[in-house]
């Protein structure tokens, strides 16, 4: 049902005596030559990592989503864990729980087992596959990055991040995940297929793995101490008041759509939670500092909107009869809000 915790043991170089910013550019790079063709959806992991979020990838068969996942954590110097959501799945598989030890003479305690969550980077892999009961077994941990069982609270690592994928067609045997889960993912990331040439390139790169033709030595790592202090670097990008004005604005649009318009007074059921807010100011920033910048810029709040808000706006019956996607709807918002002067 789950696959044990993971311990990747290579190298480490990145993060000890060089810039955090060319460390985390390396890492992106390296990603990108393993997942060709998904440059914005591996950029988005980047983000989700360095804002210390959760991220929730969705996306047919066959396109990636775990393979990105797992070169990530590949080249990362991190604990990576893989579980298996399946409908048989209990909550104890995810957390862990305790176990009896008797100690031989009539006697014994209970001793506190981790699960696989427990680790830095976790593979919540179709996460839709198993009940409520289970994916809510992950709120805690993805929240308050602790885990609490028989009344004793248990800390996760500085460096923990949840990773989920969840595949848009199957909906037999699958369970929708509960409003409060699907609040708690920083971002919600859709990845397509790739375009012809590049599916080119994906043919000759398995190839060349099938037969062995990739370098027998190992990479060496990025240190978990590279994703901290970019982290920090992080904390001191600056939002003008402007910019947090026009973010707030954003999220007002999906409260309020009837001052926005009928067209999204039509479209909108419910708006973003502050949550959204928090997430595009955060992400926002994140991608500032990943194009060099120590100052938020309306662009960098547009390009987040879509993975930051597409999960939090629920659309009405009449939208979604109408083939109204939350794209379509997020897009509106953007041209309907104005920046600030």
């Amino acid at each position: 049902m789950n696959e044990a915790t993971q311990a990747l043991n290579m190298p480490v170089v990145a993060g000890r005596g060089i810039a955090p910013r060319d460390a985390i550019l390396d890492l992106r790079a390296r990603v990108n030559q393993a997942i060709i063709g998904q440059e914005r959806v591996v950029e988005r992991l980047v983000i989700t990592l360095l804002a210390n979020g959760n991220v929730l990838i969705e996306g047919l068969p066959g396109l990636a989503k775990t393979r990105a996942i797992k070169s990530l954590a590949h080249n990362l110097e991190a604990e990576f864990s893989r579980i298996q959501f399946t409908p048989d799945l209990l909550p104890s598989d995810v957390t862990g729980g305790e176990i009896y030890r008797s100690d031989g003479q009539g006697g014994g305690t209970f001793e506190f087992r981790q699960g696989p969550v427990f680790g830095n980077l976790i593979l919540a892999d179709e996460i839709n596959r198993a009940p409520a009961k289970v994916q809510s077994a992950l709120l805690e941990a993805m929240e308050e990055r602790q885990v609490t069982v028989a009344g004793k609270r248990y800390k996760l690592p500085e460096l923990f991040m949840v990773l989920a994928t969840e595949n848009p067609i199957e909906q037999e045997g699958t369970y929708s995940l509960p409003e409060a889960q699907i609040d708690r993912f920083l971002m919600h990331v859709r990845i397509d297929y790739p375009s012809d040439i590049d599916e080119v390139k994906v043919l000759r790169l398995v190839r060349e793995e099938n037969a062995g033709a990739s370098s027998s030595a190992a990479p060496l790592k990025i240190a978990q101490q590279a994703i901290l202090d970019a982290r920090r670097e992080i904390d001191r990008v600056t939002s003008a008041e402007a910019i947090e004005t026009y973010i707030v604005g954003l999220i007002a649009a999906t409260r309020r759509p009837a001052e926005f318009g009928d067209r999204l007074k039509q479209w909108i059921a419910i708006g973003a939670s502050p949550r959204g807010s928090l997430a595009l100011d955060r992400t926002s920033r994140v991608y500032a500092w990943l194009q060099g910048r120590d100052y938020v810029v309306p662009e960098d709040v547009q390009a987040v909107a879509h993975d930051c808000l597409r999960h939090r706006v629920s659309l009405s019956y009449e939208a979604t009869a109408d083939g109204v996607k939350p794209d379509d709807v997020i897009d509106e918002v953007i041209r309907q809000v104005a920046v600030a002067a």
